[in-house]
C-alpha cells in the first residue's frame, strides 16, 4: 500500500490581509508623531532623538540575534535605510516642519502607487492589470477628496511642495531596490540594520547643522517613543513585511488608506474635523484597494498558493502508486 504524507499549510490570505491593515494603522502614526514632535523642536532635531532610540534598541537586537547578513544584503539594507528613511523622512519632517499640512503630504505620498505601478512592469516583473490601473487612478481621486480642504493658498511657495516630493521618490526608489535585489535578510534584521545606519545619519545631520538639542518638554519625549514603538517599529516593519508577501504594487496601494486614517487618529487626537468630502473620499480610496488588490491569489499569487499547499514542490507523477521515486510504506 502506498502513502503519502504531505504537510497540510493554510493559504497565507489572512497574514497577507493582517499585515496590511496594521501597516496602514502604523503607518499613518507617523504623521501623527511628525506634527506631534515638530511642536517642540525642528525635523532633525526630532529624527535624530527618533533613531537614536531605535538605533540603540537595533543594537539589542542585533546583539542577541547575531544574524549571518551576506554582503550584498547588508548593502542593500544600507541603501535601504539611505532611501527610505534618510531621504524619505527627512524630507517628509522637513515638509511638515516648514508648514505643508499633513493632508497635503499625504495627498503627495499616494502618488507612490502609480510611480510604483508605472515602474513595476519593466524593472520589476509584477503585471499590473487594468483594473489595477483603474484602481490606482480612483486612489489618487480619492485621496484628493480627503485632503481637498487643505488644498488652499497660505502653505508658502511652491517650490516647497518639491520637498515632499523628494521624499517621495525616494521611497520609491528603495521600494524598487528591495524587491529587485530581493534580499533575503530576516525582516526584524532588516529593520534592525536600517535603523542603526539612519540613527548614524540623522545624528550627523542634526549635528553638523546646530540643530542637535535636549529638549526639556516632557511631551517630545512621548512624540519619539510614539515614533520610535509605532511608526519605526510597527510601520516600517509591516513595511518590509508586506513587500515580501504582497509586493510593490500592492502594498503601495495601502497609503491610499492613509489619509483617512490619519484623519481619523487626527479628529481623536487633536479634535480636527472630518467633512463631507473626506467621508466620500475615505470610500472611494477603499473601492481603490479593493480593485488594486482584487486578485490578490490569483496571477503570480498563484505560484505562491501553490507553494504552500505542495511545500516541496513534487510533482503529482512522483507520488502516484507504483510511480519512480515515490514513497512507500508498508
Amino acid at each position: 500500500m502506498t502513502t503519502l504524507t504531505l504537510p497540510v499549510r493554510r493559504p497565507p490570505g489572512l497574514r497577507v490581509v493582517g499585515a496590511g491593515a496594521g501597516f496602514v494603522v502604523f503607518w499613518s502614526c507617523g504623521f501623527i508623531g511628525a506634527r506631534w514632535g515638530t511642536q517642540y523642536t525642528s525635523a532633525f532635531d526630532l529624527l535624530a532623538w527618533r533613531f537614536l532610540v531605535a538605533g540603540a534598541l537595533a543594537v539589542a537586537v542585533l546583539l542577541i540575534r547575531r544574524p549571518r547578513i551576506s554582503r550584498r544584503d547588508l548593502l542593500t539594507q544600507v541603501w535601504m535605510a539611505i532611501l527610505t528613511q534618510f531621504v524619505y523622512l527627512g524630507l517628509i519632517f522637513t515638509g511638515i516642519d516648514r508648514g505643508i499640512t499633513a493632508g497635503v503630504t499625504a495627498l503627495i505620498g499616494s502618488l507612490q502607487p502609480v510611480l510604483i505601478a508605472t515602474v513595476a512592469g519593466p524593472l520589476l516583473d509584477e503585471r499590473v492589470s487594468a483594473r489595477q490601473w483603474i484602481g490606482l487612478v480612483l486612489g489618487v481621486a480619492g485621496v484628493g477628496l480627503v485632503v481637498a480642504d487643505d488644498l488652499h493658498a497660505g502653505h508658502g511657495s511652491a517650490l516647497l511642495f518639491l520637498v515632499p516630493l523628494g521624499g517621495l521618490l525616494g521611497l520609491v526608489a528603495g521600494t524598487c531596490l528591495d524587491r529587485r535585489r530581493k534580499p533575503s535578510t530576516n525582516s526584524l534584521d532588516a529593520l534592525a540594520v536600517q535603523s542603526l545606519v539612519s540613527a548614524v545619519l540623522f545624528t550627523a545631520l542634526a549635528a553638523s547643522t546646530h540643530q542637535l538639542t535636549v529638549p526639556r518638554q516632557p511631551g517630545f519625549y512621548g512624540a519619539v517613543f510614539w515614533l520610535v514603538l509605532l511608526a519605526t517599529g510597527g510601520g516600517w516593519g509591516l513595511y518590509l513585511v508586506n513587500l515580501k508577501l504582497s509586493g510593490a504594487t500592492r502594498i503601495s496601494a495601502l497609503l491610499y488608506l492613509v489619509p483617512p486614517t490619519t484623519m481619523v487618529f487626527a479628529f481623536l487626537l487633536f479634535g480636527e474635523t472630518i467633512g463631507v468630502l473626506a467621508v466620500i473620499g475615505m470610500l472611494v480610496c477603499a473601492i481603490a484597494v479593493l480593485l488594486i488588490r482584487s486578485n490578490e491569489r490569483n496571477g503570480s499569487d498563484l505560484a505562491t498558493l501553490r507553494g504552500w499547499r505542495n511545500p516541496g514542490g513534487w510533482s503529482r507523477a512522483k507520488h502516484r502508486p507504483g510511480a519512480r521515486g515515490s514513497r512507500r510504506s508498508a
